[in-house]
């Protein structure tokens, strides 16, 4: 039967922090008795980040592996992994759980209220942040929020937060578009979002961060400044027109979210 929670966990070389964080999803998912899959996107892991997803899909079926040709990127695990999940509301959320799963319910009220897609955010309400980026970091996504701004036109406080929540129509409507394939994925199909005129609702939540992130802010920054010029290409270029003006309300079943 189609579950009705999907959550989609991009991984790579993760070996030293998924299983706790498998452990803690599964934990909350149960408790919450949620009909849901849980599928981690293996991205080319050169550790056994891949032997733990099959140890615990072994044990649980809510578990379920899909495996990278290589490594391709984070925006190609997210992309892989919300084409493939079934549910009726697909979550990604990054492997270390920065943002923690107990605040799912957050973003899933604001679906129920009519939101097709509803984004954590860090910055909406800074004093949400349990322990905040270095300050080098923080610097890195004000200048990289700007950029957006002006570029995109994107008016969020925080794109980059990996913690987001689409209705399954508004997921198989952008991910098949979605172009690009590392760091700068998020404003693209928050680009995506608004061409299609989905609404997007920005949610404050808790989230702490965590130490061993691999993104360099001056190398990855440079690459993310080129993503947001192709994005703004694709679209003057005519790549995204197959988006035309799509617009999905699905409503959520099941459980609620108190």
């Amino acid at each position: 039967m189609t579950p009705t929670y999907s959550i989609v966990i991009p991984a790579y070389n993760e070996s030293a922090r998924l299983g706790a964080s498998l452990e803690k999803v599964l934990a909350y998912v149960h408790q919450q008795r949620w009909d849901a899959e849980i599928i981690v996107v293996n991205d080319g892991s050169r550790d056994n980040t891949a032997d733990i997803v099959r140890q615990f899909a072994a044990k649980d079926p809510m578990v379920k592996l899909l495996d990278n040709p290589g490594n391709r990127g984070k925006g190609y695990s997210v992309r892989s992994g919300m084409l493939l999940a079934q549910g009726r509301v697909i979550l990604f959320s990054d492997a270390d759980l920065s943002a923690p799963i107990e605040e799912a319910p957050k973003l899933l009220r604001a679906l129920e209220a009519g939101a097709d897609i509803a984004i954590g955010s860090r910055w909406l309400r800074a004093e949400t942040q349990t322990q905040r980026q270095p300050l080098h970091r923080q610097l890195f996504g004000r200048i990289f929020n700007l950029l957006l701004r002006m570029s995109l036109g994107l008016h969020f406080a925080d794109t980059q937060c990996g913690f987001k929540a689409f209705k399954r129509a508004a997921a198989q409507a952008i991910f098949p578009l979605q172009k690009i394939e590392r760091w700068g994925f998020d404003p693209e199909i928050l680009f995506l979002a608004r061409k299609m005129g989905f609404k997007v609702e920005e949610v404050p939540v808790a989230w702490g961060h965590s130490g061993g992130a691999r993104i360099n802010p001056i190398v990855d920054g440079a690459k993310m400044f080129q993503e947001m010029l192709r994005v703004r290409w694709y679209s003057v270029s005519g790549e995204y027109d197959g988006a035309g003006a799509a617009r999905a309300s699905v409503p959520i079943a099941g459980k609620s979210h108190k």
